[in-house]
C-alpha cells in the first residue's frame, strides 16, 4: 500500500462530531473509511482523531497520547473506537534467528501497538464502548472499496 495523507471534507457535515476542517487520512485506507462513515445511514456521527487515550508504552515506559482513528455513533445507540491498521501489524513479527534492525523496530512498534490498544480497550469499556481494530481485511468485509 502507498503511503499518503491528505485532508478530508465530509458531505454530511451535521454527521461530523468534531472540526470538519481538521480532518486528515493518513492512508488509502482511513480515507475509504471515512467516505463510508460519511455515507453509512446507520452512522449518526463520526470523527477522527478527536478522541484521545493516555496510554503508558511498554517499550519506554513514558506516557503518550493516542489519537484514535475513527469514533463512531451509531444509529441503535452502540458507539465504537476504531483503529485502521495493516494486517501485519496487528500480529506479533515472526521470530527471527537474526536480530536485525527492521526485526528490533518491528517489535518495539508491536509493543508500542499493545499499549495503545489495552489503554484503547479500557477506556473505551469505562465509556461503555467498544475498541476495535480494523484490517485490510475487516474494510473488505464491510464493504469499503480498497486499492489492490
Amino acid at each position: 500500500m502507498k503511503y499518503y495523507k491528505g485532508r478530508y471534507t465530509p458531505k454530511n457535515l451535521k454527521k461530523y462530531e468534531g472540526d470538519f476542517a481538521k480532518i486528515v487520512y493518513r492512508s488509502h485506507w482511513e480515507k475509504m473509511a471515512f467516505k463510508w462513515c460519511d455515507n453509512n445511514k446507520d452512522i449518526i456521527g463520526w470523527n477522527s482523531e478527536e478522541v484521545v487515550v493516555p496510554y503508558r508504552c511498554k517499550s519506554d515506559g513514558k506516557m503518550h497520547r493516542y489519537f484514535i482513528d475513527l469514533f463512531l455513533r451509531m444509529k441503535d445507540g452502540r458507539c465504537y473506537l476504531i483503529e485502521i491498521k495493516p494486517k501485519k501489524q496487528t500480529q506479533p513479527p515472526k521470530e527471527r534467528s537474526r536480530k536485525t534492525k527492521k526485526y528490533l523496530a518491528e517489535v518495539m512498534t508491536y509493543a508500542k501497538n499493545i499499549s495503545k490498544w489495552e489503554a484503547a480497550t479500557a477506556f473505551a469499556d469505562r465509556r461503555g464502548m467498544k475498541f476495535q481494530v480494523w484490517h485490510e481485511g475487516t474494510l473488505k468485509s464491510l464493504g469499503i472499496k480498497l486499492l489492490t
